[in-house]
């Protein structure tokens, strides 16, 4: 079924999420030499600039590559938003910051719950969720707390910016409890926001792991000055370990990618692997935690995760700073250290990452010192 068809089905419906059981597991890990490797080429780590705008949010989460200059935004720049305020505490952070590639740093929008146009239970703390629509919509997500620890954690929203970094309405509810990464697939006037959950039941279990992760795909239409309709939500995966952290919050499904063939890719943090789901751009109900690509190996709690052109996939490991080449077979072809700062080195420091345009390098966030880098 057409995209175009779904939507005029999926305009009448009533917006609701749906549930199945998961696919079989499969596929070992390998870690193949022969084949050509995209980071295996580059070798200079450049700090491109501080993250760290006037109010002093810290902790830099998600990653997004301006595509084409509207508003105040520039083609070529990279949007970057912080998970912490200036106390360091979790799920406060309220700020995206907009970053030439030669490190000119302004604030791209300062957002704060007063503001809100519509429902985010919780407030405002600002998570690796981040993407631009076309139109130069920018969501982002939200996953609060009130004062950085896990119990205070909220459900959050999805909070929908114009392209001069004003809000203009959240999407909240039917599913969305705690978004914590996403990926967006666009055609025409349609958009498919995959957005992965990290909330339904973590806080309540006090630490014990729960496979309740999940990733839903959000159906928009988008176009004109009005923001984005939200027209239909569905659940596509399910059943993805999660828990609360002391350091990190909250552990779960983090990095997703969506590849050409509509296969959608999940960064499996808690398993240190990475899953796929089959047909995601057009299933009706969920597959589960899909089959897995990868796992161990080179791996070690994957967060933030992107697709190079050829289709293979580069995830950032929270456990040792690490870079992974993945291709979609499974073979873990290349690791790089990008990352040696924390403690101990690399641990807990990258979470979001975005091919460079044209191909040159990756763009990462360093949140232990708060920089944005690029991999060249």
């Amino acid at each position: 079924m057409s995209i175009a068809h779904r939507v005029a089905i999926a305009a009448t419906a009533v917006v609701g999420v749906a549930a199945t059981s998961a696919f079989a597991v499969a596929a070992p890990v390998a870690q193949a030499s022969g084949k050509t490797s995209f980071i295996n080429g580059l070798h200079t780590i450049t700090t491109i600039a501080s993250t760290v705008p006037g109010d002093g949010d810290v902790n830099p989460y998600g990653v997004a590559v301006v595509g084409q200059s509207q508003g105040a935004l520039v083609k070529g720049d990279i949007l970057v938003s912080n998970f912490n305020n200036s106390h360091n505490f979790q799920g406060t952070g309220s700020t995206i910051v907009q970053v030439s590639p030669r490190g000119k740093v302004s604030v791209f929008a300062s957002i704060h719950k007063s503001g809100l146009p519509g429902a985010c239970p919780g407030g405002v703390g600002l998570t690796t969720a981040l993407e631009i629509l076309p139109g130069g919509w920018v969501v982002v997500g939200s996953l609060p707390t009130t004062d950085g620890m896990a119990h205070s954690a909220r459900a959050g929203c999805l909070i929908v910016l114009d392209n001069q970094g004003h809000v203009r309405e959240t999407f909240s509810g039917n599913g969305i409890n705690g978004p914590w990464d996403m990926a967006a697939v666009s055609h025409g006037p349609v958009s498919e926001l995959f957005v992965s959950n990290v909330l339904d039941g973590t806080v309540a279990a006090n630490g014990g792991v729960v496979d309740n992760g999940s990733v839903l795909r959000l159906l928009l239409l988008v176009g004109g000055s009005q923001p984005p309709r939200l027209v239909n939500t569905t659940m596509v995966a399910s059943g993805f370990p999660q828990r609360t952290d002391p350091n990190a919050l909250v552990i779960g499904p983090t990095g997703l990618g969506v590849a050409s063939n509509g296969t959608l890719y999940v960064a499996d943090t808690l398993d240190s692997a990475i899953a796929a789901i089959p047909g995601a751009t057009q299933r009706s109900g969920s597959g589960g935690t899909g089959r897995v690509v990868t796992k161990g190996g080179f791996l070690s709690n994957p967060l933030g995760l992107a697709l190079e052109p050829d289709g293979n996939i580069l995830t950032v490991n929270g456990g040792d700073g690490r870079m992974v080449e993945t291709t979609p077979a499974g073979d873990q072809i290349a690791k790089k250290f990008v990352d040696k700062s924390g403690n101990p080195p690399g641990s807990g420091a990258l979470f979001g990452l975005a091919l460079a345009p044209h191909h040159v390098g990756v763009y990462y966030v360093d949140d232990a010192v708060n920089t944005f880098r690029l991999l060249h």
